[in-house]
Order: C-alpha cells, then structure tokens, then sequence
C-alpha cells in the first residue's frame, strides 16, 4: 500500500507506520512522505507521539564534530511542489556540547537565507517535552565555527528571513530510523502546517 492512503486509514498504527518506513530505501522514503498533504502530514504527526523520543544521534548519526548530515524534507504548505522541497543540513558544534547547528538548504535560499538555527533539548522548559524531545531553535543562530562551504552565518531577524524563519521553534518527533516530523510554533502559537525530515546516510 502507497503510504499516504495508509495514513488515511482510521486503523492505521504509529508501527505500521514505521514499519514501512523502515523496509524502504532512501529514494522510496522520500518518494513516500512527498505523496503526503496537509492532513496526512497532521494525522503522521498525532501517530508520531507514539514513538519513542527523539535524540540528537537521528540526526547527525556518529559523525563528528563539523561533519555535516542533510535531510530531504517535504512540507504541507499550500504550495507547488518545487516550493514544499528543502534540505535542513545538520553538524555536530566544534566545542563538544549537546546542542546541533544547522540550516535550511533550497531554491529560496538566495532570496530568504539560510535560516541557521540551534537544535536543542527540550527536557526542563515547561510545556516543551510533550512537544517533542528536540526543538530547531531559530532564536538562537551558531556561536562558534560552522563546517567549510555553509553560508555566512546571520541572524534570522537580517533581511526576509524575518518573514519565515524568525520566531519560530519546530518541535522535533521521531517517526522511523530514517524519518522525523517537525511542527512548527511561532512566536509561541502552533502553526497549522507539519514538515518530514528524512535523513541521508
């Protein structure tokens, strides 16, 4: 069965889920969650809570410090399908901390930016762990050095990225090995959109 009628199923599982997920290769992953619209990506998002909680190794594996990691993403904006795809490139912090850095890779970039942001734990802010376990954090940009190639590193208040990526914090789910979802809040009010994240290894 394609993945978004099984989403669409009432009795459709967080396991079966991630059971297809799982027994698919990288390109059949992406191929899967970009048949996914608004209200597969929320029904993917309620299953999600399900899983067990996200951890910093879904996103950069083992690699070390400065070793960056892409994942494909597909959003459930109202937008053509060009507009919907992205990559949020991750690394592991040269100074050893649990926090990630990261950026947003795609065609609008030139015209937005790069919308750097903090991956963080959510553990010891009230309300935030039933969220998700990880949040990308565009109120805080790296403050150290970031992998060789990435772009200039700026504020998300700098230029248009006002209108897109400032005050915003995407919660973070696991869905599969390879998979997560995002959900996006702003300026503390959830925003009716979700986004998958699927990890190239």
């Amino acid at each position: 069965m394609p993945f978004a009628p099984l989403l669409r199923r009432p009795d459709t599982t967080y396991d079966d889920v991630r059971t297809m997920l799982d027994g698919l290769d990288h390109e059949a992953r992406v191929a899967a969650t970009r048949e996914c619209g608004l209200a597969d990506l929320s029904r993917l998002w309620e299953l999600s809570v399900q899983g067990d909680p996200i951890d910093a190794a879904h996103f950069v594996g083992d690699r070390g410090p400065l070793e960056p990691v892409a994942h494909d993403g597909w959003n459930s904006l109202p937008l053509p399908a060009s507009a919907r795809r992205f990559q949020k490139v991750f690394c592991r912090p040269p100074g050893g901390t649990e926090r990630l850095f990261g950026y947003n890779e795609g065609d609008a970039k030139g015209l937005i930016g790069p919308g750097y942001f903090q991956l963080v734990p959510t553990v010891g802010t009230a309300g935030w762990a039933a969220r998700g376990a990880w949040v990308v954090d565009y109120y805080q940009v790296p403050d150290e050095a970031v992998p060789e190639g990435w772009p200039k590193v700026v504020p998300n208040w700098w230029g248009l990225q006002l209108f897109v990526y400032h005050g915003t914090r995407d919660f973070m789910r696991r869905v599969s090995r390879h998979v997560c979802i995002g959900k996006p809040w702003a300026r503390g009010m959830e925003l009716p959109f979700c986004f998958v994240l699927v990890r190239r290894d």
